[in-house]
């Protein structure tokens, strides 16, 4: 049965001099209320947002708190937290005696009043087993109703009855209107598994003056920006890296205008880790989830403050980092150059979105948008794997089949995917492996993987030829610049082709003959998976070498 609790517990006489104090307890009969013989659990850890403390033998703890603060815990091993209705983790309680400012268009914060005489937080035993599995969401952004729709259809559907412990969204939860909170969370609770929420930049309440009270509706509905929780050997934390800059008098639906943000991590935020990894053994495996990309490959992307986070978790060597914000699907590795002292490098994984380009694109048979991201990559959510302090990845298209991990294309130079060239074409005709023997030369094969990176390898054989390699390069995948040339009046207005980071190319042989042949790619992903495609190539007699022949004239 599902431990549903909708508030923590707490008395309701005033507390003095500013100490938050309760107990974190075993409640026995999951109601939600510190009960006579529940017994306190100890070691648990307790902070105000900067501090961070522990629970004694009896599971008290004591915390200063100051004007406003989000009293929070950090869930331990083989314990399990409650949850409210849309299976959103309730593990905080929030002190803000005189609610959120006035004039925000969406709502924030209630007014809390005092600090109660007691916040405590319940919690119950569950064994949590070394190897697991979490879903990991990136910008699911609707922008519309209907948008909800796709995303009840897409992704919510497929995910149903899944084995996995807890799901997380990385950010961009919404597309600016926060009142679309309450449906959404309604539906990602139908997966049925406790779901934790990173804020981005679609999440901020635009009329805050600064950074501060940015975010008043996301904690209304998530609680604290930044927290962490443990999930058997696992350490996952969640960090606030939108700093807002803020005007005050913003329109909500223009960002522009609503006096930017950028990509940095808060000195505050950045005190509480440290405190918080100063009760965490070195050799756990730490999960660093953020909305912004910590950096990218181009150098595109970077946050503010880095180096900081860098140096807290420099000396751990089992570190994985998850990002969205880019639609783009990335792996980047930091090292020494990077400012990571180690050990070994430091990967940093960009995750394929849920929205792809903005749910931009034609539609399917069941009305939803076909939105490929703007590298190649279709929409869709990743599975993180875990087995102790071992940690793998895998991509999952919304509505794929599991094994769909790359797009296999032809490309001869000079059509480019222009738009006054395609319209001459059928959909797809341009990248098919039909082709004249003449254009053989001129032709390339190109392969999309699209959770590919760096150090992933692919490779490609004709018939029951040797393999050859594919080079990686950075381009443009023709597919999705076919795509949006096609659908322009289903494309979002800002959705352009970005070049992919996961794009393989290799030159045809000449050489082949005319006939037909198949065509079988090998792809070694950054986990050391091996994926298989297939398709076929078929190649019709030239014309060369009839120019040769010699003839006068009738």
């Amino acid at each position: 049965m599902r431990f549903l609790v909708f508030l923590l517990f707490f008395m309701v006489l005033p507390a003095a001099n500013g100490a938050a104090t309760g107990r974190v307890f075993v409640d026995e009969n999951r109601n939600g209320e510190l009960d006579a013989g529940e017994t306190g659990l100890e070691n648990v850890r307790v902070s105000n947002g900067l501090d961070v403390v522990t629970t004694d033998a009896d599971g008290r703890y004591q915390l200063e708190v100051g004007d406003e603060a989000i009293i929070f815990i950090t869930k331990p091993r083989g314990y399990a937290t409650p949850v409210n209705l849309h299976m959103l983790p309730q593990f905080y309680y929030i002190h803000q005696p005189q609610g959120s400012p006035a004039g925000f268009r969406y709502a924030g914060i209630e007014p809390t009043g005092p600090l109660p005489a007691e916040i405590n937080f319940p919690l119950v035993a569950r064994p949590e087993a070394d190897q697991f599995e979490a879903i990991l969401f990136a910008d699911t952004q609707p922008q519309t109703d209907r948008e909800l729709d796709y995303i009840r259809d897409d992704v919510v559907a497929e995910l149903i009855g899944t084995d996995a412990a807890f799901g997380m969204t990385m950010g961009d939860i919404l597309f600016d209107d926060l009142s679309m909170f309450p449906r959404y969370n309604a539906l990602i609770a139908r997966i049925g598994i406790p779901w934790y929420n990173v804020p981005g930049n679609h999440e901020l309440n635009f009329e805050a003056a600064d950074d501060k009270y940015s975010l008043e509706t996301f904690k209304r509905f998530f609680g604290p920006p930044y927290y962490a929780f443990e999930y058997a050997d696992a350490l996952f934390v969640v960090l606030d890296n939108i700093e807002y800059n803020g005007n005050g008098e913003a329109d909500p639906g223009d960002v522009r205008g609503s006096g930017g943000y950028e990509a940095s991590l808060t000195r505050d935020q950045l005190r509480w880790l440290e405190n918080e990894l100063e009760y965490v053994d070195e050799n756990r495996l730490v999960f660093i989830a953020t909305h912004a990309p910590l950096g990218s490959e181009s150098g595109a992307y970077s946050t503010k403050n880095r180096d900081r986070l860098f140096k807290l978790l420099a000396g751990r060597p089992n570190l994985y980092s998850v990002a969205g914000h880019t639609h783009t699907t990335d792996h980047v590795y930091f090292g020494e150059e990077e400012g990571f002292p180690g050990p070994g490098t430091f990967h940093h994984h960009v995750l394929a979105t849920v929205s792809g380009s903005w749910w931009s694109g034609p539609f399917d048979e069941r009305g939803i948008a076909i939105t490929d991201q703007r590298d190649g990559t279709p929409n869709g959510y990743h599975i993180l794997e875990v087995d102790g302090t071992d940690l793998a990845v895998r991509f999952k298209g919304a509505g794929k089949p599991a094994d769909f991990q790359m797009r296999i294309m032809f490309d001869v130079a000079h059509h480019g995917l222009r738009a006054d060239g395609v319209r001459d074409f059928k959909e797809g005709q341009l990248l098919d492996g039909r082709m004249s023997g003449d254009e053989v030369a001129a032709a390339s094969i190109l392969v999309n993987l699209f959770d590919g990176g760096p150090k992933s390898q692919v490779s490609y054989r004709i018939n029951d030829g040797e393999y050859q390699p594919l080079e990686r390069v950075l381009r443009n995948d023709p597919y999705i610049l076919e795509q949006f040339s096609r659908n322009r009046d289903v494309k979002k207005s800002w959705v352009q082709a970005q070049p992919s980071t996961h794009l393989f190319e290799a030159d045809l042989d000449d050489a082949i003959a005319p006939g037909t042949h198949t065509v079988t790619v090998r792809a070694v992903d950054e986990f050391g998976r091996v994926h298989h495609g297939h398709t076929v190539l078929e190649i019709s007699a030239g014309t060369a070498g009839s120019e040769r022949g010699m003839a006068y004239p009738e």
